[in-house]
Order: C-alpha cells, then structure tokens, then sequence
C-alpha cells in the first residue's frame, strides 16, 4: 500500500508486472468545521443581529442554497421566532439573558424546526449540538440539548403546525 495526498494507494493485479492496477480510496477526513453549514449559519446570524453586518455574501458552498434559505428566512421572522421561543419556554424563562451565540443557535434552530418539516427534529438537534461545540462549553452545549429538544418537540405537534400555518397565510 502506498500512501498519496489524496488517499490510499492500493496496489492490485496479477502476477504479470503489466497489470499493476492501483486503486485510490478515500481517506477518511477529519470534520472541518469551515464545511458545516450550520457553521456558517451561526457565523452569519451572529454576524446580522450583533454586529449589525449588513453586508451577507454567501460564498461558494456545496449547500449554498440550504445556508441561505435559513440565514435569510431567520432574518426575515426573527420576531415571529421570539414570540415563538418566549411562548413555548414559558415565563421564567429570559431570552435576553443568554449568551449571543446561545440566542443565534436557538433562533435558526425554531427556524428549521418551524419552516422545515422533511428535516427530523432529532437531525436538527444533532447538527446544532455539533455545530455548538466550536462556540459554547460542554455545560453549554447540554443546556442547549434540553432546550431544543423541548423547543422541537412543542413546535412540531400538530396543533403548533395548524396555529403557525393560520398565522403565516
């Protein structure tokens, strides 16, 4: 076996020197978080609401149009998500007092939760607890796990999809 940049060289083929056949398989890459789109999600949101960054360019990505229907969709309901957040979390609790990174990761979450029903609850979550891990402590991140999943679970029965399409249309 002959390692190469790209990946593993195998060597196969018969006796013969002539039929030296080599075949690349890929290696296996660590995760990069420049590559996940929920990254780059939560870069952008941050970027909207805290730093007042008016200037949102979506470089060339392979789900480019996915990053940018959640950016601009959360954007554009940001205040439907709040009430939203605040109605389902109940009085006691306090968006304001979250972290910024808490609050950007919460509200393209309710987002996908609300506007994108082929994608799971579970596969949500899971993407933004990974995606979370590169802005938030481990404490952080299990908070977030229970508030999502409290989130999710409120917003995607049947009774929230009848009050939210009423609303909406």
């Amino acid at each position: 076996k002959y390692e190469t940049s790209q990946g593993k060289k195998e060597k196969r083929g018969g006796s013969c020197p002539s039929s030296n056949i080599y075949f690349i398989t890929k290696m296996r890459t660590n995760f990069n978080p420049k590559n996940n789109p929920r990254v780059i999600i939560i870069q952008k949101l941050y970027g909207k609401f805290y730093n007042e960054d008016n200037d949102l360019d979506f470089p060339k990505h392979r789900f480019k149009k996915f990053i940018k229907d959640i950016v601009l969709g959360t954007i554009e309901r940001n205040e439907l998500i709040r009430t939203e957040l605040d109605s389902k979390l109940g009085e006691e609790f306090v968006f304001e007092n979250l972290d910024k990174v808490f609050q950007t990761i919460l509200k393209a979450a309710t987002y996908e939760f609300l506007y994108k029903p082929n994608l799971s609850i579970n596969i949500i979550i899971k993407e933004y607890l990974n995606s979370s891990n590169f802005f938030l402590e481990d404490a952080q991140t299990k908070y977030l796990n229970a508030l999502l999943d409290n989130i999710g679970k409120k917003l995607r029965t049947t009774n929230a999809w009848i009050w939210i399409n009423k609303k909406i249309f």
